[in-house]
């Protein structure tokens, strides 16, 4: 197991978690590709505004599970949204590349969160 990718991975989304943009942007790759239900990014910039468009609609996410395998981690996790959404549980694969976070593959009931991602 790879526990510096698993690390960088458990950092990055407690990050998320506390809503600290800054603190997730020193872990991407500047040529970072994010593809997602609802949105797909490529560039550091491009994924830091989705990524900031998200936080700002969820309340909290907390990490269930994570491993990892070569140059790939991969964390179960929940996201809890205000009603009507609630909780909606998750998956990331994540792949490094020169000790930064190269790719972001998320998977998702897209259903569930649609309506308010769409506003």
């Amino acid at each position: 197991m790879n526990n510096f990718n698993l690390s960088i991975a458990e950092d990055y989304y407690t990050a998320m978690a506390a809503k600290n943009v800054s603190a997730m942007e020193k872990y991407l790759h500047p040529d970072v590709e994010l593809i997602a239900p609802l949105a797909d990014a490529i560039g550091k910039k491009a994924l830091l505004e989705s990524i900031t468009k998200a936080i700002s609609i969820f309340n909290a996410l907390t990490i269930r599970a994570k491993f990892s395998s070569g140059d790939q981690a991969m964390l179960a996790y929940d996201v809890n949204f205000p009603a009507p959404i609630g909780n909606v549980s998750s998956a990331v694969l994540m792949t490094f590349h020169d000790k930064l976070i190269l790719k972001i593959e998320l998977f998702y009931d897209a259903r569930q969160v649609e309506k308010v991602w769409k506003n």
